[in-house]
């Protein structure tokens, strides 16, 4: 293998590393926006704040558990 079949061979990588990185971004800002929304309700309505978003969010996880379970 020469040099420039490594240097080659390590773009496609590059590529892939700066795909990958470029999903984080959006999922990490969204997360972030629905932290700061959760604590937002807990500060203005307290307890019922903390515990309705997370009832709300059962029927979210019953369908991710069954979308993992069928692969």
């Amino acid at each position: 293998m020469t040099l420039t079949d490594t240097a080659n061979a390590h773009d496609g990588q590059h590529a892939d590393n700066d795909a990958d990185a470029a999903a984080v971004g959006p999922i990490l800002l969204s997360l972030a926006v629905f932290i700061a929304g959760w604590a937002t309700s807990i500060v203005l309505w307290g307890i019922p704040g903390l515990y309705i978003p997370a009832l709300a969010l059962v029927p979210v996880m019953w369908v991710v558990l069954l979308i993992i379970s069928r692969g």
